[in-house]
């Protein structure tokens, strides 16, 4: 497979660009990629996402649980 002509920072300003309601198919034709390409991208970008807000609620979690048990030992420490 061949590299791709566009970096990730083309790759994510396009599918922006269509989220924010520019339409795929002149994006499409603006970048000379077929459609197929376009949402080739848009799948691989989605399921980076999914992964990263996945990874954010666990990291959020884990945070909570630190909070929580600095919060306990102060109060320990107080007493």
């Amino acid at each position: 497979m061949r590299p791709s002509r566009f970096t990730e920072a083309e790759i994510t300003h396009a599918l922006r660009q269509v989220d924010a309601g520019t339409p795929a198919v002149e994006m499409c034709r603006k970048l000379g990629i077929t459609q197929t390409t376009f949402y080739r991208w848009r799948k691989k970008h989605v399921d980076s996402v999914a992964i990263d807000a996945r990874g954010i609620r666990e990291l959020r979690a884990e945070n909570h649980k630190l909070k929580e048990l600095v919060a306990n030992l102060l109060l320990e420490r107080v007493r």
